[in-house]
């Protein structure tokens, strides 16, 4: 499938009306840095080899972690994997 040359003119004759002239050459700046760290990160993960992480077993599961109490403060209490980095109750 190719693009005309004129539709490629009108899109940006409505980009021009929608955002302002002033406006697209910052956006296209922010569009450049942002596919320039998208692509470095994408060939950080490719020199790695990690790339994402798999999926794992639900009955392998990470064991519950236990939170310490404060000094002079009541019982431990186990946490749920899915309670972790959320904020303390009580």
């Amino acid at each position: 499938m190719r693009i005309s040359p004129t539709a490629i003119l009108v899109v940006a004759v409505l980009a021009v009306l929608l955002f302002g002239a002033k406006r697209l050459p910052d956006a296209a700046r922010a569009l450049g840095r942002s596919l320039r760290i998208l692509r470095s990160e994408a060939a950080a993960l490719r020199a790695d080899g990690s790339g994402p992480a798999p999926q794992a077993r639900p009955e392998a599961g990470p064991a519950p972690m236990t939170i310490k109490p404060a000094p002079g403060s009541g019982d431990a209490r186990p946490v749920a994997p899915a309670d972790r980095g959320a904020a303390p109750r009580g």
